[in-house]
């Protein structure tokens, strides 16, 4: 029996994933549940052997919960569901160190078979979002750089960025302004949309 822990944040998609994985003899769902923050304490309880996680997650974005799953709980392994698709998603997925990558909008068939590949040590990615993945230039964002400007795609001002992160308020002027110069944008917000469209953020 594969056991499945589901984290996504829309009650109906959620529930849907859960009757439609319970349905399968060999697939039990023992923990779902919508934002990112429980996913590595519920994961270190019920000891699931494949995580379904949504790359949009509240609170904490899908991709960090399943790296840092991947520290906590190595032999669970993860399968990362995203509804945009964006290219730069699946490579910072696959740098997290995930397992699976396919679309929210895959038929049915094809997540019961990512998961149960997952399982087994497979790795399971949608084809057509590997096929994008390739055409886009990579990050050229520092970790720090993309980091604070996440932060500010929230609303976040200079300042507070500097408290939050432990960082001088000048330090953070300056990845700010270097994240608009690397990604050839006209300003901050406009660094926002590049990086986000690309899936960096």
């Amino acid at each position: 029996m594969i056991r499945i822990l589901v984290a996504e944040d829309m009650r109906i998609l959620r529930d849907t994933l859960v009757a439609v994985l319970k349905l399968e003899d060999d697939l039990d769902v023992v923990a779902a549940m919508e934002t990112g923050d429980d996913v590595v304490s519920t994961a270190l309880a019920y000891r699931p052997d494949v995580a379904v996680i949504a790359v949009d997650l509240p609170s904490t974005d899908g991709i960090v919960v399943a790296a840092e799953l991947h520290e906590r709980l190595p032999e669970c392994r993860t399968l990362i569901l995203t509804g945009s698709g964006r290219p730069g998603e699946l490579r910072r997925a696959l740098a997290a160190r995930v397992h699976g990558f396919i679309a929210k909008d895959a038929p049915v068939n094809e997540l019961i078979d990512a998961v149960r590949k997952v399982s087994a040590g497979v790795r399971a990615v949608d084809p057509q979002l590997a096929l994008a993945a390739l055409d886009v230039e990579e990050n050229p964002l520092s970790r720090r750089e993309a980091e604070v400007l996440k932060q500010f795609s929230t609303g976040s001002g200079a300042a507070e960025i500097a408290a939050g992160l432990c960082l001088s308020y000048g330090t953070v002027r300056n990845y700010l302004a270097s994240a608009v110069t690397k990604l050839n944008a006209r300003n901050r917000v406009d660094a926002v949309r590049i990086a986000t469209e690309a899936g960096w953020l």
